[in-house]
């Protein structure tokens, strides 16, 4: 179905962002592949989703607290696959304190990381977006996009920033085939996820998998949802029958 677009994906070397490509190449996207990690294993992935799926990709380990580093993440997309048809914006990091606790550092890196960036890649995409009159800016916010935590200021605030933000350029783009939608994930056993998996654990001197349990007590579904899903819902909104689905937030937390 994406034959012939071209996605950026940031955070995509593990978890959410990692099925995301991998269902986006699926669909024949072309794809440029952001975040960190061991660069012999990040190779090893896209070439594993070229040779599957006859798609170009490239690699751009872009620190996204830094615009200049995320200009020339778009850049080089620009250059080396043509041009940037869906942006999806799924980085992300977590830290957690009180408030009078929260290391003004930690509060800086959370907002730049998950909203600072999600309004660089977008306002640096844009413009080719509206040019050609298609396009697909998707937030990767989560149920604290909607709620609040205790000890989770950054990234509640962070969540809740990018819903804002994504109205708006709702609201700008309405009519140009250009939409936004912010996806919001529940709990996803992700890296991120396991770590306060294994912090509760050590907290609490339980088991890994029973802190896993107290963790989804907040998840009617007492159920981790899947990043293969969440995947295909990101397809679904890079279709046509998602053309008037922007502005929005929609939710996979199992209730």
């Amino acid at each position: 179905m994406l034959t012939g677009r071209v996605a950026i994906v940031t955070g995509s070397t593990s978890g959410i962002g990692l099925s995301f490509a991998s269902a986006l190449a699926a669909e024949g996207a072309d794809l440029l592949i952001n975040g960190f990690g061991d660069r012999s294993e990040i190779d090893a992935f896209r070439r594993e989703l070229e040779a599957e799926h006859g798609i170009n990709t490239v690699y751009h380990g872009a620190d996204l607290t830094k615009p200049d580093e995320i200009a020339d993440m778009i850049e080089t997309a620009n250059n080396d696959l043509g041009r940037v048809d869906i942006l999806v914006h799924n980085a992300g990091v977590q830290h957690t304190d009180r408030v009078e606790d929260f290391p003004p550092e930690k509060w800086d890196t959370l907002i730049g990381v998950h909203l600072s960036a999600a309004f660089h890649t977008a306002r640096l995409t844009l413009p080719q977006m509206k040019q050609r009159g298609w396009g697909r800016i998707i937030f990767t916010s989560s149920a604290h996009g909607l709620v609040a935590s205790v000890n989770k200021a950054g990234y509640v605030a962070a969540k809740h920033g990018m819903l804002g933000l994504c109205k708006v350029i709702a609201l700008e783009t309405a009519g140009t085939g250009v939409t936004c939608v912010s996806i919001c994930p529940g709990w996803v056993r992700t890296p991120l996820v396991e770590r306060q998996i294994e912090a509760v654990a050590a907290e609490r001197g339980v088991s890994i998998e029973e802190a896993a349990r107290e963790l989804l007590v907040k998840q009617p579904s007492r159920q981790f949802v899947d990043p293969a899903d969440l995947g295909q819902l990101l397809i679904f909104l890079c279709s046509s029958a998602a053309a008037q689905i922007t502005g929005t937030s929609i939710s996979m937390d199992g209730g």
